[in-house]
This record gives C-alpha cells, structure tokens and sequence, in this order.
C-alpha cells in the first residue's frame, strides 16, 4: 500500500498496513493547540524522526479526552482497564519513509496497570493520574452539544506532580474541515522507541465530527513539564472539539 496516497473522503484513514492489535473508542475529545518553532520540539523526537510542519510551524497538542473500551486484537472490549481518562501532550512527526504520525510526550491516565504495560510495551510515556471530568462520563455523543461546557481536570501522582485544567465551550459543527484542522486530527501512525528502536505503529480511524470551541479556562503545568515551557501561557491557535471515534491500531514497524 502507498502511505502517501491520499484518502478518499476528508479525514479518514487509510487501511491499515499491518494486522491489527488492538482497537479503542476516544469520546468526548478537546484538542487545544499552539504554533512553536520546529527547533523547540526537534530534541524531543525519536530518533530517525523529525517535526512534521504545517504553514512552516511545528505544532504542540494538549489532548484530554474519555477512553472507552479498548480490546486487544478483534475482542472484546477489556472491562474496566479499556475505558478511563485521559489526557496527552503530543507532538507531530514524519519519518524518512514518509510515515506521518503523532509523538507523545506524555499521557496521563487513572489505570496504573494500562499505564505499566504501555511504557514496557510500546515505548508510550503514560503517567498514572487522578482525573475527572465534568459532566460526568456518559458521553456526548447523542447529545445536542451546541454551548454546552466541558471540563478535565488531572493531578499526576508522580513526580512533581504536574496539573491541567481544562474547560471549553463547545460551539458549531465544521463541516468543511480546513488543512490545519485536518493536520492536528487525522493522524494515523504514532513513532515511539522501544529498546533503543524507533517504531512507527500505524492506526486508523473515520472522520472526526468536528467542531469548533472556545477554551473557556486552561491552568496547565503538563505542557512545560513535557519539556516546552512558556507555550501553554499563550492563546492557543487551534481548538476543536468532537463527540469521538472508533479507532483501530496495527503491528509496529520499523524506522530506519
């Protein structure tokens, strides 16, 4: 298959490449986004990994959102570690072979077992965390969302114990996504290292419903404790929200 080959409809992925091993539900998700120098994120990339540009800039993500039944394989859905919170910071990224995809500088989540079998297991820096979210956990999907606010707040239980909170109001539907909204959400492919190789781990996933928000309040130390500090006290450039999709992930490959 081509990776470079463009999809047929606006935002939806491509086939995977590779088997797949595990598939997941992400609900209820604020992307919240700032413009930095492609120098800034550079270091914090895998090897044979660097910053994927979009009008010139690298682009840093603070992500919270509501997991919801992940399974392993074609299962079924794990109960109660499949589904919780969580909210990344993350990076985007293109290897040589032209494989684009996201790079996580941290994850935080409320399951220790998820967070102790993704670092051993993918190279993924998961952070165990108190989290909550309001209103609670039944999702929005259904829902006429128009005006209506959503709130994240996370604790890490590590560390110095970094926070963010997060409250927007969520506005219209998008229906003609631009490039830039295109760029920060359909992203099929995550580099990680493991064991010193760099990997790239192929997902995909239909067209987000997107929609515009406003950020209503952010008080955030995860973005400066991801190593980029100063960029979360600014204005975000971007910030979107969408009810979810389904999302499926492949065999790792290889970087070289």
């Amino acid at each position: 298959m081509d990776l470079t080959e463009q999809p047929s409809h606006p935002g939806q992925g491509p086939p995977l490449p590779t088997r797949q091993i595990m598939h997941q539900w992400w609900r209820d998700i604020s992307f919240v986004h700032w413009r930095v120098d492609p120098a800034r994120v550079a270091p914090l990339l895998p090897r044979g990994v660097r910053p994927d540009l979009h009008d010139g800039s690298a682009w840093v993500g603070l992500i919270p959102f509501h997991m919801v039944d992940a399974g392993l394989g074609a299962g079924p859905a794990i109960p109660h570690l499949g589904t919780f919170l969580e909210t990344n910071v993350r990076l985007y990224s293109v290897d040589d072979q032209g494989r684009h995809g996201v790079v996580f500088c941290s994850l935080e989540a409320e399951r220790l077992a998820v967070v102790l079998g993704a670092n051993v297991g993918f190279g993924v820096p998961y952070k165990y965390a108190r989290m909550s979210r309001t209103p609670a956990l039944d999702s929005l999907a259904a829902a006429d969302v128009t005006g209506r606010h959503l709130r994240y707040e996370t604790e890490r239980r590590t560390g110095a114990h970094p926070r963010s909170t997060l409250e927007i109001r969520i506005g219209e539907e998008i229906e003609e996504p631009s490039a830039l909204d295109l760029f920060l959400t359909a992203r099929f492919g995550l580099h990680s290292t493991v064991l010193g190789q760099t990997l790239w781990i192929p997902n995909t996933h239909g067209p987000w419903p997107l929609r515009r928000a406003e950020l209503v309040t952010l008080d955030d130390d995860l973005v400066a404790a991801a190593g980029l500090p100063g960029v979360a006290d600014a204005a975000p450039e971007s910030v979107l929200f969408s009810t979810g999709v389904q999302t499926v992930f492949g065999l790792p490959q290889r970087v070289r």
